[in-house]
């Protein structure tokens, strides 16, 4: 259990769900890990439930908040070895109700953010290092009211395909892992109506494994990408979703 023995790694979203999960896999796997959560609450809840990460109250969707996050980490650690960018927010808005503001927020938090941490953090980062993007099956499946949403999860996507070139001189390698209907908190967070709940859950129940997934089986892939174990894996996206966007 030491494939990233000495690694430091950064987890955006790192308090709940997802994020949450793979703060305990790397902790268990060796690395000392960094997690950020958007509210103080939020941090102070991460401090009690996982005390072997630092957690850190950081804006995903200021760029000032993520040169002040990287700054940070290069005082007190001098290194990132493992970036995964996790923090994203998920709201339903049909076409006939989205307005400026939706749009806006959803593209603060999913790419202006996460864009300018990978700025930020790409120089901070060792040669040989590893970096993360969490998208989303909705950038490759059609689905009412997630229009917005999935082009943001589509834009992280593509920033995987052109920073895998961009970085590879450095072997940084990038990768994306999309997952399906997972068992997190953001599911209650999206706003979503009773029909669409309904549908939602039908379209788990009727995909090949029939139920969603569990954060755990995310952070398990998170884990292959962070370690040697993907050295000769850049540019990829692994799909873990229960086969829904393809069968």
């Amino acid at each position: 259990m030491n494939a990233l023995k000495d690694k430091i790694a950064l987890i955006t979203g790192g308090t709940s769900g997802i994020g949450a999960a793979t703060a305990k896999r790397f902790h268990e796997e060796g690395a000392t890990v960094i997690v950020t959560g958007s509210s103080k609450a939020s941090v102070e809840a991460a401090h009690k439930a996982m005390p072997y990460v630092e957690a850190i109250a950081s804006d995903a969707g200021d760029p000032k908040a993520a040169k002040a996050l990287v700054d940070h980490i290069k005082e007190k650690y001098g290194r990132l070895n493992i970036l995964f960018v996790n923090a994203g927010i998920g709201k339903i808005a049909p076409l006939s109700a989205a307005d400026e503001a939706h749009f806006d927020e959803l593209f603060r938090v999913n790419v202006r953010g996460p864009y300018f941490l990978l700025k930020y953090a790409a120089p901070a980062m060792t040669d040989g290092g590893s970096i993360i993007l969490t998208s989303s099956m909705g950038a490759l499946k059609g689905m009412p009211g997630l229009s917005v949403y999935s082009a943001t999860k589509a834009a992280l996507r593509s920033f995987g395909l052109s920073l895998a070139a961009e970085l590879a001189p450095r072997r940084i390698r990038v990768n994306t892992i999309t997952p399906g209907p997972i068992n997190t908190p953001i599911a209650g967070k999206m706003g979503l109506s009773p029909e669409q709940i309904a549908g939602f859950g039908q379209m788990v129940a009727n995909g090949p494994l029939g139920r969603p997934g569990e954060p755990e089986e995310i952070a398990a892939a998170a884990l292959y990408y962070a370690s040697d174990e993907s050295k000769f894996t850049t540019g990829t996206e692994l799909r873990v979703d229960g086969g829904i966007s393809v069968v």
